[in-house]
């Protein structure tokens, strides 16, 4: 009994859980969780119910496939149910599943292995060959109809080269070169190709959809002329294709048939056939591959190719019994939790971070995962002590996916302290997060200098977060503008702060006097106003500190929001961050300083030409002629190029001088293009 009140209680936690995280993925369209970890909480719900039957309510997550529905578009019932598939995370256990349905079965059978794209889906409704009809996946049995926005899609065909009658399944996708461009161009990224499909998808206004390049690849298809004329999966692909639908031309058939002869019996030429035994070889070519491939896949679909033989095996409730997907698995390690640290960044915002057994995952060392915030951690039932099981998200980001083994002392679910471990202030909880909400806790304050006087805002050298620790507790420097008021030569003598030092930390300082406005602004850390949100405040006109201000005060939302590329988050954090007492007495302090708090933007009305435009470049090293190097940072940012501070796929350029590291050897790795200082002013002297 106490084992079934348990199982009571789990069953309930993870249904609460699941429908949540269906509503972020299908509603939101911004999941939080990876497929994997989604999948293996369904697959505990499921495994719970089938334990205790009685267990199972008529609206349990693992009832319904999850749902887009949404009150901007009418809602319309599927002709057939569109479900999803059960899941396999080996070449073996996909071995498995074909013995199992070849068993029961008599006669011989094929399959067709094909990319699960990663984007979204979406079913289409012809009469007569005309399209009548777009519809989300929703919650399986009834979607949302896009019609508008989906006849927008180039790769929809609007009429068939046949008068039929047919509903087609097909994956709305990107090609990462079209997403890599389009993110580039929004202030608020977004984390994947599939969540920028599926809002365009949802557009209010079909014309903003017809903007974005999405594509569509047709994979199934149901009506009366399908059960009629087509009898294997191969024959259903090539009539797609031929009624003018895009098909992915990379899929795998297997059987114990020839490949002569099966090849004879296709009507579309498969890229690989084989027999059974080839299918675990050709999983593992495709994830070779798959970095190397224009859209994103997130696994393969293994498939009956005989239709017949799939009406007879059926379906549960939930998926097709003649299909499995087969996921693509994140680098994994399991781990020991040894000890759990609360960080407060300059925000305030209080983040969790594990300590855990140094571990290899992937192809990096791993000893610190973040843990987000208190609703991961208790989804998790994390303890102290527990072994867990590590994982790159995308990987990048490690995460714990999940609990293997509880310790064996009994320390329970762990909690964030209610107290901020820095300055003792209660702590306060907004939305998901919790903050510390003491603007002088000495953790923001660190956090708020050392990022104002970072490389990437205003660059004063020998500044780096050690300097700035110790001169907050040796109470010298208390905020931003005290950076200006120190009495640095009395620091002589001190730990590490030698003559040269000292002097040169002076030249630094003075320095930073007379960077531009606009790096001063960057510098201050409004959240979600970095460099790009200030460069087009600044082209529209408002080059000082005062007339910013004044919007503030005279409450003129209109006027930033009319800025093309400003939207409703970034003018309420602008509002609320200068509307703050102490950030309204930092600006006027530093204006007594002598700090740059306007721009001259007569000069703008001749740019310089655009020598560096869809460019982005990383700056590393140091250079002779560009000291501190955020000069070479605004020349590139004059000529049209964007600027980062690391190194990632998407960087076009590094500017590298003397003693370029980590970042140098990132760009080799990733075929970014490297420029020396002398290559640089060359091109700045062609210009």
């Amino acid at each position: 009994m106490e084992a079934f009140e348990y199982g009571r209680e789990e069953v309930a936690k993870l249904s609460e859980a699941l429908r949540r995280h269906q509503h972020l993925y299908y509603v939101e369209a911004n999941p939080v969780i990876s497929d994997l970890e989604y999948d293996r909480l369904m697959n505990r719900l499921i495994e719970l119910e089938e334990k205790y039957p009685e267990l199972l309510s008529p609206d349990s997550p693992s009832q319904r496939v999850g749902s887009d529905l949404g009150s901007s578009f009418p809602e319309v019932s599927h002709s057939v149910p569109v479900l999803s598939l059960d899941k396999a995370y080996s070449a073996e256990a996909i071995v498995q599943w074909i013995g199992r349905v070849r068993s029961r079965g008599e006669q011989q059978l094929s399959f067709v292995v094909e990319q699960k794209m990663d984007g979204v889906s979406l079913v289409l409704y012809y009469e007569q060959g005309l399209l009548v009809r777009a519809v989300t996946r929703g919650n399986g049995f009834v979607g949302n109809d896009v019609t508008a926005n989906a006849k927008t899609i180039t790769s929809i065909p609007l009429r068939l080269s046949q008068p039929v009658t047919i509903a087609v399944r097909g994956e709305v996708f990107l090609l990462k070169k079209d997403f890599d461009r389009l993110n580039l161009s929004l202030e608020v990224p977004y984390a994947n190709a599939r969540n920028l499909s599926a809002g365009t998808l949802r557009r209010l206004k079909s014309r903003e959809t017809a903007r974005i390049p999405l594509r569509m690849y047709a994979y199934e298809a149901s009506g009366p002329f399908i059960q009629e004329h087509i009898h294997t999966h191969g024959a259903l692909l090539s009539l797609l294709k031929d009624l003018g639908f895009f098909v992915n031309p990379q899929f795998g058939v297997f059987s114990e048939t020839s490949s002569m002869e099966m090849n004879q019996q296709l009507s579309l030429s498969p890229h690989t056939l084989g027999g059974y035994s080839d299918i675990s070889e050709y999983i593992g070519l495709v994830e070779q591959q798959r970095k190397d491939l224009p859209y994103e896949i997130d696994g393969l679909v293994i498939k009956v190719n005989e239709l017949g033989v799939r009406e007879i095996l059926g379906y549960t409730g939930h998926h097709p019994r003649w299909a499995l997907a087969y996921k693509f698995d994140a680098p994994e390690a399991e781990t020991v939790v040894q000890s759990i640290d609360v960080q407060v960044g300059r925000t305030g915002r209080v983040t969790p971070v594990a300590r855990v057994g140094t571990v290899k995952v992937g192809n990096s060392m791993v000893s610190n995962v973040t843990l987000h915030n208190q609703d991961y951690i208790s989804l998790l039932e994390l303890a102290i002590g527990d072994t867990v099981a590590i994982s790159k998200r995308g990987d990048v980001i490690p995460a714990v996916e999940r609990v293997v083994e509880k310790n064996d002392v009994g320390n329970s679910t762990w909690l964030i302290p209610q107290n901020c471990p820095s300055c003792g202030s209660a702590l306060v909880q907004e939305g998901a997060h919790t903050f510390c909400p003491n603007t002088f806790c000495p953790d923001q304050v660190i956090g708020r200098i050392s990022f104002f006087v970072g490389r990437d805002q205003m660059d004063i050298e020998g500044f780096g977060p050690e300097t700035v620790a110790f001169l907050v507790e040796k109470g010298l420097l208390h905020d931003v503008p005290d950076i200006y008021r120190i009495p640095y030569g009395n620091l002589v003598g001190e730990p590490g702060f030698g003559e040269k030092k000292v002097q040169a930390l002076l030249r630094a300082v003075e320095a930073s006097k007379d960077r531009p406005f606009r790096t001063v602004l960057v510098s201050l850390g409004i959240p979600d106003f970095g460099k790009k949100a200030v460069g087009l405040l600044i082209d529209s006109g408002i080059a000082s500190i005062d007339q910013l201000l004044e919007l503030v005060d005279t409450n003129n939302r209109e006027y930033l929001l009319s800025i093309k590329g400003f939207g409703e988050k970034t003018v309420d954090a602008l509002f609320t961050y200068l509307s703050n007492h102490h950030m309204r007495e930092q600006i006027r302090r530093l204006n007594e300083i002598g700090i740059n708090l306007y721009e001259d933007i007569s000069s703008h009305s001749e740019k310089q030409s655009q020598i560096f435009s869809g460019q982005i470049w990383c700056v590393t090293g140091s250079f002779q002629n560009f000291s501190p190097r955020s000069k070479a940072l605004q020349q590139i940012e004059a000529h049209g190029g964007r600027t980062t501070s690391s190194v990632t796929k998407k960087t076009t350029h590094l500017l590298a001088g003397e003693g370029a590291g980590s970042k140098l050897q990132q760009a080799l790795t990733f075929g970014t293009t490297v420029v020396n200082e002398q290559q640089f002013l060359s091109l700045l002297k062609e210009d």
